[in-house]
């Protein structure tokens, strides 16, 4: 195993580096948990590193030179930057029939294996 203790938590495994899956969902208010495997977003699929320039993106109301001039780097890296983005989340949009068939025809999401407890019962 690697030492992780001083690598910030992200959505890709410490130890392995493949991504992680959200497997359990609880309601702070009446201590409800649902145990399902979750799709993770196309968004959320994503590098955290990738994810942290595209709130940078929105937050600069979609301005390449806002985010060179916040960051120091220049316009051409930070356009670059985006267009792997862009690459990247293009390729998840054609390789996601899969996670379509987890969408029912409403647009609810469907979770088979699914598991409802409250804390302390089973």
């Amino acid at each position: 195993m690697k030492n992780q203790s001083n690598k910030p938590i992200t959505n890709v495994c410490p130890f392995c580096e493949h991504p992680m899956t959200v497997k359990v969902m609880e309601c702070s208010q009446c201590a409800v948990e649902i145990n399902a495997t979750f799709p993770a977003t196309r968004l959320g699929q994503l590098s955290t590193e990738h994810q942290r320039f595209i709130e940078l993106f929105v937050l600069a109301s979609g301005s390449l030179k806002e985010i060179a001039s916040q960051t120091n780097v220049s316009y051409p890296t930070v356009r670059a930057r985006l267009d792997r983005i862009i690459e990247e989340l293009r390729q998840r949009i054609d390789g996601s029939t899969a996670e379509q068939s987890d969408i029912a025809g409403d647009g609810n999401l469907v979770l088979t294996n699914l598991r409802l407890t409250r804390k302390g019962q089973s």
